[in-house]
């Protein structure tokens, strides 16, 4: 059974055995669970006491990058800003700290650094006022969760490191597999004469050189044989023992183990492509992509003004047959970048695009501003730092562990 299906069972019949408890025990249980709503002060910021003196803390960002805005009181009077010294730390995942200080502003104290997102930390605050000093800590957290290794394994969270990465921009076409023009041989006798015995049948591989056909010509009764002279296979047979060869075709072979992809290129795109870019060719109903390249193109444009660029595609294995329906990716631009991540990790979060970075067995969101994209790749401009480990494939299940616990910031 599948690992991530197996948890979902499990959490169901975890669910399912609680509702066999007593309410009454329920009831004991949320009670203990439920978190109280810090206290907001006048300017919707998070009240901090210590007796009759107290601060407001609200991060404000109208029109200004996000700030610390504090005013202060004492015995539910104002104290003049410049009579308070005041710093913040805050601490975030991973043991980074962010210092900050403050100076008097109007009738409150402004904090000298931009709080950049995530709005994640904890808050260690401490303040002096007429030669006592005040200390608070707590917890702000949002956008992060903690998933222990063991279950991470099992619901398959995977994990890649920041970095460069070459982006491989690409065009999807269509279209389907052709023969080279030179893959078909109609064998012919060079004199008339009976036809002894014919050395092959349709379906037949041969390989260059094999005998095909022996003749006897009617003018000097001597034997001829006729060789294949390339390798394919026996795709058309008109000979029989008996007859006369005449001027006629009496076998072809079709040499398969090349093919072309006929790929039809619109006029938007044809602009786009260089001299022999790389091709990514899918054959429908088979799994494995082959690597080639545009060898040509055909003169003319079809009815629906696509031109039809060639290229090559093996086929020593014998596996494919002309006709079949291809897709293909040709790569029309390539380019380095610094910092790239996987598509496959971007989530949205709040008005975010975000991947969720992992310190030990926590994750948390990290704010991207996203540039140039290509294939699976995703340039980053900021947001996330080189090096820093973040989720690619199944990132949802954090997301969805996140918004489970709805944690928020104070603004």
């Amino acid at each position: 059974m599948n690992n991530r299906l197996f948890i979902f069972l499990f959490l169901c019949q975890l669910g399912a055995a609680s509702a066999l408890v007593p309410s009454s025990a329920l009831a004991e249980s949320t009670e203990t669970t439920v978190e109280v709503e810090p206290e907001k002060g006048p300017h919707r910021g998070r009240m901090l006491r210590d007796g009759d003196f107290a601060i407001e803390l609200s991060i404000f960002e109208t029109g200004v990058p996000p700030e610390f805005r504090v005013w202060v009181t004492n015995e539910e009077n104002p104290v003049p800003p410049e009579q308070v010294e005041l710093n913040i730390k805050l601490i975030r995942l991973g043991e980074q700290i962010d210092d900050i200080n403050f100076k008097a502003e109007g009738d409150y104290l402004r904090g000298d650094t931009v709080i950049y997102e995530p709005h994640s930390f904890v808050v260690s605050v401490a303040a002096r006022y007429r030669g006592k000093t005040y200390t608070w800590e707590y917890d702000n957290f949002e956008g992060r969760t903690l998933i222990e290794e063991k279950v991470a394994e099992a619901m398959e969270i995977d994990t890649e490191f920041v970095g460069a990465a070459t982006l491989h921009k690409t065009i999807k076409v269509y279209g389907k597999l052709v023969l080279p023009a030179n893959a078909k041989r109609q064998i012919q006798a060079r004199f008339e004469g009976e036809i002894k015995q014919v050395h092959v049948a349709l379906g037949d591989v041969v390989k260059k050189g094999q005998l095909l056909i022996t003749i006897e010509s009617n003018e000097s009764l001597q034997s001829n044989q006729i060789k294949a002279p390339i390798a394919g296979v026996i795709t058309e047979q008109k000979a029989n023992t008996g007859e006369q060869s005449g001027q006629r075709v009496l076998l072809e072979i079709t040499q398969s183990n090349k093919l072309l992809a006929e790929l039809a290129v619109f006029p938007m795109d044809v602009a786009s492509i260089r001299q022999s870019p790389p091709v990514t060719v899918m054959v429908n109903g088979h799994n494995a992509t082959i690597d080639t390249a545009i060898s040509g193109n055909r003169l003319g444009m079809r009815d629906d003004q696509a031109r039809l660029f060639l290229a090559d595609v093996d086929n020593s294995s014998g596996l494919l047959t002309e006709g079949m329906f291809v897709t293909a990716l040709i790569e029309i631009e390539t380019f380095e970048v610094p910092l790239a991540v996987k598509r496959v990790g971007l989530q949205a979060f709040r008005d975010f695009t975000v991947v969720y970075a992992k310190v030990g067995e926590q994750y948390e969101v990290r704010m991207l501003e996203l540039g140039r994209e290509a294939g699976e790749w995703v340039e980053v401009l900021s947001g996330i730092d080189a090096g820093t480990e973040y989720v690619t494939n199944n990132s949802y299940i954090i997301k969805a562990d996140i918004e489970k616990s709805g944690a928020s910031h104070d603004h």
